[in-house]
């Protein structure tokens, strides 16, 4: 589910490769956590995580989640709120190379990187929990804060709106556009350009910049309390049921 391949200079691509969308269940998030976890000890100086041309991910596996019962559904919140938590802490810059697609949580993954290239075309990428009915976490309303100004992330929030890459681009969503064939080397391009910096600076300057964006991870259990809640509520389950029979449709 998790290809990995070495590039130059100590950069290591770590590639969602789950057909058919990247969707992410209990073991591409596991993956996802240990792959990240384990870069450095294998000798990575740099991350780049990509999925395929013209989808990054899909975000969650409503088909998997929509099987687990509710105690179940908080551990894998909270296994997901873990691996969000190791990208933000990793020790190594780490860039998203978006290579299409990307809602809910393929943009909330991306949230968490420390450089984002988005594949330029008719690609979307937003937060739509709530049309979904959940919502979007408070780390990642904190990330979008980050990037785009707290009246733009109380916006992108609560309207779930989709939007293209230029209007990510806009409101500082994503920091470059590229033909999606080259995403990835453009990601690439920008971890070449930290590391030729000096090491030891550069990595206690990421770590003190990104502290806000870790601790936004404590505390979170009451949060995968409410998120369990309105999975399991009559309305958040009759939309995900609707939202999983139009998907079936459309892949026919």
């Amino acid at each position: 589910m998790l290809e990995s391949i070495k590039h130059p200079n100590d950069i290591l691509e770590l590639r969602m490769n789950r057909p058919p969308v990247n969707a992410m269940d209990p073991g591409l998030v596991a993956q996802l956590r240990d792959g990240v976890s384990q870069a450095p000890k294998q000798g990575a100086r740099a991350l780049v995580l990509s999925g395929r041309e013209g989808l990054f991910s899909a975000g969650l596996d409503l088909t998997a989640l929509l099987a687990l019962d509710a105690r179940q559904l908080r551990t894998f919140f909270n296994d997901f709120f873990g691996m969000l938590r190791v990208v933000a802490a990793s020790e190594i810059p780490v860039a998203a190379a978006i290579t299409g697609h990307s809602p809910a949580g393929g943009a909330v993954l991306s949230c968490f990187c420390d450089w984002r290239v988005m594949a330029a075309g008719s690609y979307r990428f937003g937060f739509n929990e709530v049309a979904v009915s959940l919502i979007v976490p408070t780390p990642v309303r904190v990330a979008i804060t980050r990037m785009a100004g707290a009246e733009v992330s109380e916006r992108l929030s609560v309207e779930a709106r989709m939007m293209d890459p230029e209007e990510a681009l806009r409101l500082n969503l994503v920091h470059e556009i590229a033909p999606v064939a080259e995403v990835v080397g453009r990601a690439r391009a920008w971890c070449e350009r930290l590391l030729a910096q000096p090491t030891r600076a550069t990595q206690t300057m990421r770590r003190t910049a990104r502290a806000d964006l870790v601790q936004a991870f404590d505390g979170l259990d009451d949060e995968a309390e409410i998120i369990t809640d309105l999975w399991f509520s009559e309305e958040g389950q009759a939309v995900m049921r609707n939202m999983l029979e139009q998907l079936k449709k459309r892949a026919k």
